[in-house]
C-alpha cells in the first residue's frame, strides 16, 4: 500500500516520458505514483527499488518525490512560517510545494518568519497539514529521569491540566497546574526540572526549583517587583489571591512565604495595605 506522508521503498514498474511509474511491487502494480523525470536518478530501470516520499503536488495530485521533507507522518518537526493567507500559515517542509496549517489547527502566535512545532495529519480531503497539537507524536522513551533539567517547547494548555510540553521537541511533558510559575503560553520555549517519568515514560515536570530554592528565587523576584514600584507595592499579603498572581505569577501562599522570609532578613517591612523595601 502506498502510503501519504511516508518515506517508503518502492519499485519501478513502468518507465514513461515524463517520469517512471513506482509501485510497492508488480503484483501491485495497479496502485502506482508518478515520480517526475527531473527527480528520477540516471540509469535508473524497471524493477529498481526506490526510497521516496509521497505527498501532493500544487495541482493536489499524488506524486511521489525522492527529496527529503523536514517532516514526515508520526514525526515532530520545527518548521518556518513562510507566509500566512487565508485558510491558514503555509510552512517550509523543504518540497515545492509548502505545507499548510490550518487556522484551527494553530496555537499561540504564528506570523511569517517565526517557528513552528508540528506533526502532520491526512485532513477529511485527504490532504497532508500539520498541527501544533503534536501530542499523539511525541516519544516516550526519553533518556532522562527525576530531578535532570530539560529544554521544551509549550504546545498548549489546559484549565484542568495544565502546560503540555515537547521536551527537546521531541519527548511527551506536562507540566501541571500547581506547577506552573509565572506566564506561560503556547509557542514558549521553557527550562523546567524533570519530577518523575511515569510508568508510561511520560515527563511529568516543573518550571519551579525545590521548595528551599523557590523561596530565594520568590524573594528576588518581590525585591525587583519592589524596585519597579519605588520601593513599595500597593498591596500587602492580605490581598486577594488574584491581585497577588496577577502581579506577582505567584500564589499567595508563595507569595507570603518568600515575604515572611524578607521581613526576617530585615529587607521589607509590612503595612496594612503596603509592602516596604528597608534600605540598609
Amino acid at each position: 500500500m502506498i502510503c501519504l506522508g511516508e518515506k517508503q521503498e518502492l519499485v519501478i514498474v513502468k518507465k514513461v516520458e515524463f517520469g517512471v511509474y513506482l509501485a510497492v511491487s508488480f503484483e501491485e502494480a495497479a496502485e502506482h505514483v508518478l515520480l517526475p523525470v527531473k527527480q528520477v536518478p540516471e540509469d535508473s530501470e524497471v524493477g529498481d527499488k526506490l526510497e521516496v516520499f509521497v505527498y501532493r503536488d500544487s495541482k493536489d495530485r499524488i506524486i511521489a518525490t525522492v527529496n527529503e521533507p523536514l517532516l514526515c507522518m508520526g514525526k515532530v518537526a520545527e518548521l518556518t512560517v513562510v507566509t500566512v493567507g487565508r485558510f491558514g500559515a503555509f510552512l517550509d517542509w523543504g518540497l515545492e510545494k509548502d505545507l499548510l496549517l490550518p487556522f484551527r489547527e494553530q496555537r499561540g502566535v504564528v506570523k511569517p518568519g517565526g517557528r513552528v512545532l508540528v506533526s502532520l495529519y491526512i485532513d477529511k480531503s485527504s490532504r497532508l497539514c500539520a498541527t501544533m497539537n503534536v501530542y499523539a507524536s511525541l516519544r516516550t522513551d526519553s533518556p532522562y529521569q527525576a530531578e535532570d533539567r530539560v529544554r521544551g517547547r509549550v504546545y498548549e494548555l489546559s484549565d484542568n491540566f495544565g502546560a503540555f510540553v515537547a521536551v527537546d521537541n521531541l519527548y511527551s511533558g506536562l507540566i501541571a497546574k500547581k506547577e506552573l510559575y509565572g506566564k506561560v503560553v503556547p509557542g514558549m520555549d521553557i527550562e523546567a526540572r524533570v519530577l518523575r517519568v511515569r510508568a508510561d515514560g511520560k515527563l511529568d515536570l516543573s518550571v519551579r526549583e525545590k521548595a528551599h530554592l523557590q523561596m530565594n528565587v520568590d524573594a528576588d523576584r518581590i525585591l525587583a517587583l519592589l524596585d519597579s514600584y519605588e520601593g513599595a507595592l500597593p498591596f500587602s499579603d492580605k490581598a486577594a489571591p488574584e491581585v497577588i498572581e496577577h502581579e506577582t505569577g505567584m500564589s499567595k501562599n508563595e507569595f507570603k512565604r518568600a515575604v515572611g522570609r524578607l521581613l526576617k532578613q530585615g529587607k521589607i517591612e509590612i503595612g496594612e495595605k503596603t509592602i516596604r523595601r528597608v534600605n540598609s
